[in-house]
């Protein structure tokens, strides 16, 4: 996607003209490779060190900008070391409210909201639906906790009552005494809704073991990561579950996924011609290994469209990647002055672009792209429930969450729920409200746990739900 973008840019004659756009892209795989590209991208042309000078603002490296990396863990270590020197850098997947601390992180961006929105979409979801009595669990790990100490500190304010809170641990094996204690805990709590804030990663043995002991009939309010995952809809069993609502980024225009498949079909057609015109064949096809030619006009099983596909291709991801990209250029093509049709080719500095990047408002295939004053895409959620038709699973957008103002909409009549008749909301409460001339007597420290008594001859409430 970002070759895609880049490309899509340097033959545009609208955005930077006269200006091409080269690219380093660099595998983090692991903690101390994210290190390697990230002192490279800072290193000077021609010199592999960081030099840092007496006037770090005449500093120039190597790449103006950083897209990436997509973990937080990760964009934690390269936030803070761009920061030092004000390179840009806009993360597609990184999430965590932390990063948005410009005393920390000040030249950190991200086209994926941040966690804090997910955390307020969650909360009104609840309390849409009167769910009052709930678990939260989270995968153990920076995205996991921090998702469940914002929602716990939040839902406090509210009239939403945790029973109960855990870590999923973090294990491969569905069957592992932890995780099975954990799913018991869940059981004894008496909750009928459960919060998972965690990544894909950990949500798969979660729900291998869930659909092992037998767990039905229960409501499971999915955070963004794991929602669509393929890994997760195909865990054998888990459509008996009962209901699944989740929070996803909203969806790629499909536009701009088309000519995203023209260009990979391009690249693919380009190879197969390179391919055939030395091949031992010869012709309008190519050879395989094996000496088989290859015809053109064959159906190849391999292709597929890509908005049909969310096994192989993570289309959220991949349109934060464009978005980025083209928000670095909106901002080098202010920077250079280029709407007078010529760029100048001054230098750029790169907490000039910064300061560019940060005021970047435009239009991307329907989707408006802009940044608040802490880095944050304007940008807010899709609801989305999970659909399971006959044994095929499908989902369907149900509402929004959207920002500035924060605000929920939810179109019930697209959710097929797992109660009997499909549309009746599952029900999740400590104790059912008193009837008129009741009053509450709490029975533990949750508020949401009561029981009912009359009030006292003479009395009255003058107001429900005391």
């Amino acid at each position: 996607m970002m070759r895609f973008a880049v490309e899509e840019i340097n033959n545009s004659s609208a955005l930077l003209p006269n200006v091409t756009l080269g690219y380093e892209i660099h595998d983090t795989c692991t903690e101390a490779a994210n290190l390697h590209g990230t002192l490279r991208a800072l290193g000077r042309e021609g010199r592999h060190d960081v030099e840092v000078l007496s006037a770090p603002q005449r500093y120039e490296p190597r790449a103006v900008a950083v897209i990436g990396p997509d973990s937080t863990q990760l964009a934690l270590t390269t936030a803070a070391i761009l920061g030092v020197f004000l390179v840009p850098e806009i993360s597609y997947e990184a999430s965590l409210e932390m990063l948005s601390t410009k005393r920390f992180y000040p030249s950190f961006l991200r086209t994926i909201p941040s966690d804090g929105q997910q955390v307020k979409a969650i909360g009104l979801l609840l309390q849409r639906f009167g769910w009052t009595w709930v678990a939260l669990v989270g995968s153990d790990n920076t995205y996991g906790r921090d998702g469940l100490n914002a929602l716990s500190e939040l839902l406090a304010a509210t009239d939403v009552c945790v029973a109960y809170r855990g870590v999923i641990p973090t294990t491969k094996d569905a069957g592992s005494p932890e995780l099975r204690k954990l799913i018991q805990t869940l059981v004894d709590s008496r909750v009928n809704v459960t919060v998972v804030f965690s990544n894909r990663r950990n949500a798969q043995p979660f729900f291998e073991a869930v659909v092992q002991e037998n767990i039905t009939g229960m409501v499971w309010v999915g955070s963004e990561d794991w929602s669509l995952a393929q890994t997760i809809w195909q865990v054998p069993g888990i459509q008996n579950i009962g209901s699944v609502i989740g929070i996803s980024v909203e969806q790629a225009e499909p536009t701009m996924l088309k000519r995203l498949e023209s260009w990979e079909n391009a690249r693919e057609r380009a190879v197969s011609g390179s391919a055939g015109s030395t091949g031992v064949g010869g012709g309008n096809g190519a050879s395989s290994s094996d000496g088989i030619q290859l015809n053109c006009t064959q159906h190849c099983p391999g292709c597929h469209l890509l908005a049909d596909t969310p096994d192989i291709y993570d289309i959220q991801a991949s349109y934060n990647v464009y978005s980025a990209v083209y928000a670095v250029a909106h901002g080098l093509h202010n920077l250079l002055g280029c709407a007078s049709g010529v760029c100048s080719k001054g230098r750029v500095y790169p907490w000039q672009l910064l300061q560019k990047i940060k005021q970047v408002n435009f239009s991307l295939h329907k989707s408006y792209i802009s940044f608040d004053a802490n880095g944050n895409i304007r940008k807010g959620y899709n609801i989305i429930a999970w659909n399971w038709r006959g044994q095929s699973w499908a989902f369907d957008v149900v509402g929004a969450f959207t920002v500035n103002p924060n605000r929920l909409h939810i179109d019930q009549s697209k959710i097929l729920w797992h109660t009997k008749d499909h549309q009746q909301v599952p029900v999740s409460v400590c104790s059912w409200p008193c009837a008129a001339g009741e009053m509450r007597l709490q029975q533990n420290r949750h508020r949401c746990c009561f029981s009912c008594v009359a009030c006292p001859a003479g009395t009255f409430l003058n107001r429900t739900g005391q």
